[in-house]
């Protein structure tokens, strides 16, 4: 019985050979799905959607403090706005305190980054915001009617979505009149005894409105902790009716 014999005469070598290519194939196309998956999830977190946390209380009891969001970025520019979308957008000036950036080692740094760079970490959620839309361009909101209700173009809203201290029936402990200015909108936290929102940025450079260029996209899951799971609604029933007067 004859032995395989490499072209250097060993015995095997053949099978060496072969082994070796074949290892050096896997490790090449190992490394091109890795490089694939890592440029398709940088196109869907730059197109798509993205992940943010919550870093306060203003959304309680929708978004609680650590609650990782999935935001759909075709909102605004391909799916258009609604009432009572759960929307991240850009600070408009003046509405977040500027915060120093904490040292950290290269190596965190370094993860962090590329995490942020797939979409799967958002360390720029600090230098955002997460509301409720109350108004769109053209929009009369007012606060409070008899009832402690706000309203939209007349119509009052029920709002299931709203979390007030027990005992508490008026939505927003301080009254407002506002129409919303073309291409902004007006935006509320769900805490609303605990949120600084439209109603207190009136001092800022644009009065409380949020520019729609501001709008990062629509939050529509929480995506973590997974005892937190859920779907963001938009309640659409809230706002019944209010087109039909709108100007």
């Amino acid at each position: 019985m004859k032995e395989a014999v490499s072209d250097s005469g060993e015995p095997g070598g053949d099978f060496i050979t072969r082994r070796k290519h074949a290892g050096l194939l896997f490790l090449r196309d190992l490394l091109v799905i890795l490089v694939v998956a890592v440029l398709v999830s940088f196109l869907i977190k730059t197109f798509l959607i993205r992940s943010f946390f919550i870093p306060s209380e203003s959304m309680t009891e929708t978004l609680e403090i650590g609650d990782r969001i999935i935001v759909n970025e075709l909102v605004p520019d391909v799916v258009p706005i609604e009432r009572g979308d759960v929307v991240v957008f850009r600070d408009p000036g003046g509405w977040l305190t500027a915060r120093p950036e904490e040292p950290q080692p290269p190596l965190v740094a370094a993860v962090e980054w590329f995490l942020a760079f797939v979409g799967l970490a958002a360390p720029d959620s600090n230098d955002h915001l997460v509301k409720r839309v109350i108004g769109l361009p053209g929009d009369h909101v007012t606060c409070c009617n008899t009832l402690g209700q706000m309203s939209v173009n007349d119509v009052p809203l029920d709002e299931p979505y709203i979390s007030l201290p027990p005992g508490e029936s008026k939505v927003s402990r301080d009254s407002f009149d506002a129409t919303v200015p073309g291409d902004s909108l007006w935006v509320m936290g769900d805490n609303r005894n605990d949120s600084q929102d439209s109603r207190y940025q009136t001092d800022t450079q644009f009065r409380g409105f949020v520019p729609i260029e501001k709008v990062v996209g629509r939050a529509f899951v929480v995506s973590w902790p997974t005892d937190h799971w859920t779907w963001l609604d938009n309640y659409p029933g809230a706002f019944h009716g209010v087109d039909g007067q709108a100007d």
